[in-house]
């Protein structure tokens, strides 16, 4: 009985059945909103880190709890998107099916390439939606750092603008390989939120990097998939939906793979250093 009560909820309740990206039905889905809160966020950002620079002070300011509870946050709503988007999947997968019989198209096909002439509509799409909104809270890190640490990084700037652009743009134009990419990535920010909460709280921390090593996991598994997509697209009679966005979305995952395989060298140089 529980169970079919979270199916529902996730995956047959009305609205997310009958959801569709709209500008006109949507919040947040219009192209003038995206430039506006990527230009806000880095504006902010940088504005912030400039006056806390002018005011010398060498100490970060204690936000308190915040951060933990913000991780909290983060760690429960990828869980809910990660359970919702799986769920999803699995219902379209059983409703489409008989569908895919024409096509020759398998599951497998499916989660990484849309057939041609998708639209952006029910539950797999609500939970792309999900994801989207949810990457407005994901900027609030940026602001945390430059409070606490008095430290602004060119990479968080260029990976959150860039996530943010990527989601909106696997609904914009129906984009293949969003549920996978969606499922992995919700996956990583529950674990990785979770660990964040759980040392916040000062409860002891893993003997090794877990959030940087997660991270890096997370980008290889990616490329990976994004190698799947370009083999189905180049094999499949008509190749896949919003393959233009997809190249697109694999320069933005080449610039982010290439930026934090920078980050991720430096980092374990500096802790080799340590030891």
């Amino acid at each position: 009985m529980a169970l079919q009560t979270v199916k529902y909820w996730l995956t047959e309740h009305p609205n997310i059945v009958n959801f569709r990206w709209s500008p006109t039905q949507s919040y947040a889905s219009t192209w003038f909103f995206l430039f506006a809160a990527v230009s806000s966020y880095v504006i902010a950002a940088v504005s912030l880190h400039i006056l806390l620079a002018v005011t010398r002070r060498r100490r970060g300011l204690s936000l308190g709890p915040i951060p933990a509870l913000h991780s909290l946050a983060m760690a429960l709503i990828s869980a809910v998107i990660f359970v919702g988007m799986l769920l999803s999947a699995a219902a379209e997968i059983r409703d489409t099916r008989w569908l895919w019989r024409r096509t020759r198209t398998t599951a497998l096909q499916w989660f990484l390439c849309f057939p041609v002439g998708t639209r952006a509509s029910g539950r797999v799409f609500f939970w792309s939606y999900a994801f989207y909104l949810s990457r407005f809270l994901h900027l609030f890190r940026t602001f945390f750092a430059v409070i606490r640490r008095r430290k602004l990084s060119f990479f968080q700037l260029i990976n959150q603008s860039s996530l943010l652009c990527i989601s909106f743009l696997w609904l914009e134009y129906s984009q293949s390989f969003q549920v996978v990419a969606i499922l992995l990535t919700t996956v990583s920010y529950a674990v990785v939120y979770g660990y964040r909460f759980w040392t916040a709280i000062g409860l002891r921390g893993a003997c090794f990097p877990l959030v940087v090593n997660c991270q890096a996991v997370l980008l290889g598994c990616l490329t990976v998939c994004h190698v799947g997509v370009l083999c189905i697209h180049l094999v499949k009679r008509g190749g896949c939906n919003g393959i233009g966005a997809w190249l697109f979305n694999s320069v933005l995952n080449a610039v982010i793979s290439l930026l934090y395989l920078k980050f991720y060298v430096k980092t374990r140089s500096l802790s080799l250093r340590k030891q």
